[in-house]
């Protein structure tokens, strides 16, 4: 009788592995931009930071500077789940509870847990391949954004007024972020916790001013 056949080699990655290899990717790539630039930086150079070849970085992101995508898409899911949320009448800042969350998750702040991810907003600004990358990830969560508050006014998903009001926030949270990294720079001695504080503060001034809109 016949022996079954089967495959061989390694059994294919999960998806939290693969998760866990775009972010390791991600890192290692903005240590080495910060510290070279982007030019100077090859993806041989970030394959070898995470115990990888160039090839098996190609194959998870199409360029280098992609692959800082997962640091700053992290918190666009959790974004739209606040929103959806969202109660009547409650203010939009007391929403999102951004001291709280500063101390709990870094996801809704859109600083995700490295210590150089300011860097790379900052980066953003003479590096035209990763502002494209910056503003993309903006732009892909916008129509998240319109469809969660689409749905908390139980408005149908092609209605004007949620995406004009998603564009309103979404741009607000950009702004803050921005505004919140590169004057950052200015003090060196900022602490972690301090940095979070003012970033929260930051976001809350954004997202009011956004909520009044013009007058």
């Amino acid at each position: 009788m016949a022996a079954a056949s089967g495959r061989t080699g390694r059994p294919p990655l999960t998806e939290e592995r693969r998760a866990e290899i775009r972010l390791e990717i991600a890192r290692a790539a903005l240590d080495l931009f910060v510290a070279q630039g982007v030019a100077a930086t090859t993806g041989e150079q970030i394959g070898r930071a995470v115990g990888i070849s160039a090839r098996t970085v190609w194959r998870y992101f199409p360029t280098k500077e992609s692959c800082v995508r997962p640091l700053l898409t992290a918190g666009a899911g959790l974004v739209a789940e606040t929103l959806r949320q969202w109660r009547p009448g409650q203010p939009l800042d007391e929403a999102f509870d951004f001291e709280r969350r500063a101390a709990e998750d870094d996801r809704l702040l859109a600083a995700p847990a490295h210590a150089t991810v300011g860097a790379l907003v900052r980066l953003t600004r003479t590096e035209p391949g990763l502002r494209a990358v910056w503003l993309q990830t903006y732009d892909e969560a916008e129509p998240a954004f319109a469809r969660a508050l689409a749905e908390r006014a139980g408005l149908p998903a092609d209605d004007l007024r949620p995406a004009i009001q998603a564009a309103m926030f979404n741009a607000a949270l950009r702004a803050a972020v921005e505004h919140h990294a590169w004057h950052a720079a200015d003090d060196t001695r900022t602490d972690g916790a301090t940095a979070r504080a003012d970033l929260a503060r930051v976001l809350r001034t954004a997202l009011t001013t956004a909520a009044a809109g013009l007058s």
